[in-house]
């Protein structure tokens, strides 16, 4: 990937010498995030099969199942180097994609089956890609953080817009199961990717460098005693909470839509799917053009305060309009907003802690944290209903929420900059 070295320079913000790592970080986040998109729409279409009125409960079995794991990536994050910690990782989820594929491909209990695999992707999405995040703000400095992370981020857009289409061609060849080898594959690739990183990581010139690759050692509960000890951690928890109790909301009320609305199976994964590659093509354009301009020119505040901006005004547009066209709309503003300007945002926010903290402090954060607030959320919104409150009545209770949440933006940006010139 040598001649990344020329032309990567000329169409980014990165160094002749960050070029490389650039490259293999792009494709490393394309492939992950291709092999996701392959089974997203089916993972959505399980949830309208499994029950909607079940959703609650994958949620919560979501968010238990995150409390379980993520004890264990801490036990192993202590003791086992990166490059060998990663590939477990994704050792275990191919093999898990094995066993389902034999599982549905053997037709055997094809409800909890569904159930199973949504509360499966779920975890699998959220703790792969937090893992990925947390080897990126490992190896790169938080100034390289806020010029390259738009752009490796871009490469996870590209996988997400061409996993639903292998998905949409591929069934037309090939059983659905099959698609789960396909993305087992995405997976081996993921761990090449990580190979040849830890490569550049261990030869570039660095003091660091010796420690890098290391076990990250610390007890098998400190990502969870480290999140809630620092007033900068619980900050980051608190902002995640509050976009993921937003998010929850939208996605329970138009899964309901959805599943009144469109009778087909085939045409609500074909929405799905669309939902899918609609958000991807417009989040890439705006990471190639705008995310890292937004954080360079207007500092990282902007970044973190416009999505909480943006939901507020959706929120009070869906309490006048509670329809489903007003909601995918919303859906797509907002996963928009949230992969292509809150996200990198919010993973520059983890360069100025600790290694112990990037692994563990983060990695509960962005399973546990986030996962809990779908479940709370869930139960929330089942209860509220049962009681007789709309979906609009629901939307503007909201608006307040999204406006604190935005502050809780503002005050994180301010607190890395602090950390950062310290």
């Amino acid at each position: 990937m040598a001649w990344l070295r020329d032309v990567l320079p000329s169409v980014t913000d990165a160094e002749p010498d960050e070029a490389v790592p650039v490259g293999w970080a792009f494709l490393y986040f394309f492939c992950l995030l291709c092999g996701y998109y392959i089974l997203r729409p089916v993972r959505d279409e399980m949830a309208i099969e499994g029950g909607v009125q079940h959703l609650p409960w994958m949620i919560t079995a979501t968010f238990v199942t995150l409390l379980l794991v993520t004890p264990l990536f801490g036990w192993l994050s202590a003791r086992v180097p990166r490059y060998r910690l990663l590939l477990t990782v994704y050792a275990f989820f191919g093999l898990n994609l094995v066993l389902f594929f034999v599982t549905m491909m053997s037709h055997l209990s094809p409800q909890w089956a569904a159930r199973t695999f949504f509360v499966w992707l779920s975890v699998f999405n959220l703790f792969v890609v937090s893992v990925f995040w947390s080897v990126m703000v490992d190896l790169f400095t938080p100034t390289q953080g806020a010029r390259l992370f738009g752009v490796i981020a871009a490469g996870g857009s590209i996988g997400a817009m061409v996993g639903p289409l292998l998905t949409t061609g591929l069934t037309y060849l090939m059983p659905i199961p099959a698609l789960l080898l396909i993305s087992v594959g995405f997976l081996v690739a993921c761990g090449f990717c990580v190979h040849q990183l830890d490569r550049w990581a261990m030869a570039r010139p660095s003091q660091q460098i010796g420690r890098q690759g290391e076990p990250i050692g610390g007890s098998i509960w400190a990502g969870v005693r480290l999140a809630f000890s620092s007033p900068y951690l619980l900050g980051i928890c608190l902002y995640l909470f509050f976009l993921t109790t937003t998010a929850t909301f939208l996605y329970l009320e138009q899964m309901r839509l959805v599943s009144e609305q469109i009778p087909s199976p085939q045409g609500r994964t074909r929405l799905f799917a669309l939902i899918d590659l609609v958000v991807n093509v417009l989040t890439f354009l705006m990471q190639v053009t705008v995310t890292s301009r937004v954080i360079s020119r207007f500092g990282l505040v902007s970044a973190l305060v416009v999505l909480p901006v943006a939901s507020a005004i959706g929120f009070g547009m869906i309490a006048v309009m509670p329809f489903l066209v007003v909601f995918i709309l919303f859906t797509v503003v907002r996963r928009v907003g949230e992969y292509a300007i809150a996200k990198p945002a919010r993973e520059v926010l983890f360069t100025v802690v600790s290694r112990e903290e990037k692994y563990k402090a983060k990695n509960f954060i962005d399973t546990a944290v986030s996962r809990g607030g779908d479940a709370t959320t869930g139960w929330i919104v089942s209860g509220v209903k049962a009681l007789g409150v709309t979906a609009g009545q629901m939307a503007w209770v909201l608006v307040p929420l999204a406006l604190l949440w935005g502050w809780v933006g503002w005050f994180l940006a301010r607190q890395e900059e602090k950390l950062r010139n310290r």
